[in-house]
């Protein structure tokens, strides 16, 4: 599956921001969706993951009550709407699609990803 990430931007802190991921190739709603971010020199995180059907959905604690994970299978889409920004939210944010479902916090547990979208959090 192809992913492309998108919406990412300069935003001041306390504002937001939404994200959103679209898919291609093989039959989305057969995958469960994850968001993470990175920032240099540092590894990949975990910010939200969101079951194939959105009956679940599962959050970093850094993100709890800020951002939302959302996806709409006819679309073949997936969002983050990231509420309340804070400057340490700044990264490049990356989505990505696990085919099995099981652990979902890291980055070994996907199978696919796009490319980042650039999240800068600033005054």
């Amino acid at each position: 599956v192809q992913l492309q990430a998108s919406g990412g931007g300069l935003v001041q802190p306390g504002g937001s921001l939404r994200l959103s991921c679209a898919a291609s190739g093989r039959t989305f709603s057969n995958y469960n969706m994850g968001w993470f971010r990175q920032n240099p020199g540092k590894e990949r995180e975990f910010v939200a993951q969101i079951s194939w059907s959105g009956g679940s959905t599962n959050y970093a604690d850094s993100v709890k009550g800020r951002f939302t994970i959302s996806r709409d299978n006819a679309k073949n889409t997936v969002y983050l709407q990231m509420n309340s920004l804070k400057v340490e939210d700044t990264a490049v944010y990356y989505c990505a699609a696990q085919f099995r479902s099981g652990p979902y916090m890291t980055s070994r547990d996907y199978d696919y990803w796009g490319q980042g979208t650039l999240v800068t959090v600033s005054s």
